[in-house]
């Protein structure tokens, strides 16, 4: 069993940044592949980033790419989610997720997720 905490949302006025943050206590940290979803009103949970577990490799959604960084550092059981140049459709509740080991399917869907946190409030103002 994996518990993992988001924190550092908050409101920003576009164009701000913000950092946050997902704690992750419970089996090994390290094992999992991580990712950030959001999920803004009356929408479904989407895909931001995610970071595998052994190479650090990362991918984006291509509405954040270039502005949003993911990274992880496993000595403190916490991946983090840099938003800079944030913009008023990046509103959401954004949530982090852990992905076992050997899963199949596409690491941008939902459905490959095991365990996920309970989201921090983002709200960017224009």
């Amino acid at each position: 069993q994996v518990q993992l905490v988001e924190s550092g949302g908050g409101l920003v006025q576009a164009g701000g940044s913000l950092r946050l943050s997902c704690a992750a206590s419970g089996h090994t940290f390290s094992s999992y592949a991580m990712g950030w979803f959001r999920q803004a009103p009356g929408k479904e949970r989407e895909f931001v980033a995610r970071i595998s577990w052994s190479t650090l490799r990362t991918y984006y959604a291509d509405s954040v790419k270039g502005r949003f960084t993911i990274s992880r550092d496993n000595a403190k059981n916490t991946v983090y989610l840099q938003m800079n140049s944030l913009k008023p459709e990046d509103t959401a509740v954004y949530y982090c997720a852990a992905r076992l080991p050997f899963t199949s399917g596409p690491e941008s869907e939902v459905r490959t997720y095991d365990y996920w946190g309970q989201g921090t409030q983002v709200t960017v103002s224009s």
